[in-house]
């Protein structure tokens, strides 16, 4: 059945026609934004987020966006972004662990995402989505070059981060589902919803001890230096690969 919205490129609004850096939180996209200035990077209207383009010399440009917290606002987003012609996403984030093995300051690759948000429902699919072999590929070499390792697993995807209750992190864990956050499974049936192109790469923020506690981890000197290697070290090797 027809929606009575549709997402859509307005006129004097860009043309994207490259992959596109998304920031969630906003601590990464206030960076991005300075660094797209720096870079002569163009600003352009993206809701309550921001829309930088960063051109390179052959016509294509990398657009780095963010912050948007949530699936909703995240989706909001994506479908103006898919609206305006991108087809490659790459989503830098954020997640608490779930998994003994997973610590913080690691790094996550998400497979796939179970979905506890209800943005997800809108967009039916016929199969589970999976990020883009193409883009995970470009992550892959991306880790490497940097001599970071990394992780792979299934997120889990919640709009109630006060309502994470033990019996449903249990469950999650006997899932073998490693880690949690709050945009990804919706980000990742609305890209294979559209037909585009996604993958995410994941900061382990916080952890649960041996009691199933909580430990947060935004303010440790491990968590910030990974994040801050992850966040620079994206945009650089994306701009590179527009200029080259």
């Amino acid at each position: 059945m027809p929606c009575l919205i549709n997402p859509r490129r307005e006129k004097g609004e860009p043309l994207l026609n490259g992959p596109v850096l998304f920031y969630i939180n906003p601590a990464e996209a206030n960076w991005a934004q300075h660094r797209a200035q720096e870079t002569g990077g163009r600003r352009h209207f993206l809701f309550n987020s921001n829309l930088w383009e960063v051109s390179g010399p052959k016509g294509r440009s990398l657009a780095v966006c963010g912050p948007a917290l949530g699936a909703p606002a995240a989706v909001l987003s994506l479908e103006k972004l898919i609206a305006l012609g991108g087809r490659q996403f790459i989503i830098c984030g954020t997640c608490g662990s779930l998994n003994s093995r997973l610590k913080i300051g690691d790094v996550l690759l998400p497979t796939g995402a179970r979905s506890a948000e209800g943005t997800s429902n809108h967009y039916p699919l016929s199969t589970p989505p999976v990020p883009a072999p193409s883009l995970l590929n470009i992550l892959h070499g991306f880790l490497k070059a940097e001599n970071i390792a990394w992780h792979n697993g299934r997120l889990w995807t919640t709009d109630a981060p006060y309502r994470e209750t033990s019996d449903k992190v249990r469950d999650c864990q006997e899932s073998d589902i490693y880690g949690v956050d709050m945009e990804f499974s919706a980000l990742l049936t609305v890209a294979a919803f559209r037909g585009v192109e996604l993958a995410a790469i994941m900061v382990v923020s916080d952890q649960l001890d041996e009691n199933n506690c909580w430990q947060s981890g935004f303010k440790s000197p491990v968590f910030k230096q990974k994040m801050n290697t992850i966040r620079q070290g994206l945009f650089n090797c994306l701009r590179q690969n527009e200029n080259e």
